[in-house]
């Protein structure tokens, strides 16, 4: 018997000053089986940066041919195409020719991977990298509730979650083109 996604109800706050956006949030995501609580959060952390009415949630790991997060148009046409982890080389170039924008946030022990994959990557004009901290995205990953409640404040490019266990700081790094 096949192993089911768990369901997160979430609640979130989201104050984004530098884009002007103010919205109270509540959906259900789910956690695929082999996904971890970090790529959760990362998915949810992406979901925020990038808010937009109209973006929705990938099947990700259970369809490789789907991102973590996409934008499309009325039409179908991807606008913003979102990948979470340290995806390959091959993989960014083909996200880059479906569609207009693609965004990767990046996490974990990155620095091989830098090494290798954004060096090839560099040219992909509608491609932008951040990279989140991986010691903030630890703590803020831990033990996550299947109830989460959260308020997230980007200011100046900074990330700031709060929720029942208090506030979290987690540090942003661009390492290819912009938000």
């Amino acid at each position: 018997m096949a192993l089911q996604a768990t369901p997160y109800k979430v609640e979130l706050n989201l104050t984004d000053l530098d884009r002007g956006v103010y919205e109270n949030l509540r959906f259900t995501v789910a956690r695929h089986p082999s996904e971890t609580e970090e790529r959760l959060a990362v998915r949810l952390i992406a979901y925020a940066l990038w808010y937009d009415e109209q973006l929705a949630f990938g099947r990700g790991l259970s369809d490789v041919d789907e991102p973590a997060l996409w934008l499309k148009s009325l039409d179908d046409r991807v606008l913003h195409w979102i990948e979470v982890g340290q995806p390959d080389a091959e993989r960014l170039t083909w996200c880059s020719r479906r569609a207009e924008r693609v965004s990767l946030l990046a996490y974990g022990s990155l620095r091989v991977w830098q090494g290798k994959v954004l060096e090839a990557v560099k040219g992909l004009k509608n491609l932008s990298v951040a990279a989140v901290g991986q010691e903030a995205l630890e703590e803020l990953a831990r033990d996550l509730p299947r109830s989460l409640s959260w308020s997230l404040m980007i200011s100046d490019g900074a990330l700031f979650v709060t929720d029942e266990r208090g506030q979290h700081e987690i540090p942003l790094e661009w390492l290819l083109g912009e938000r």
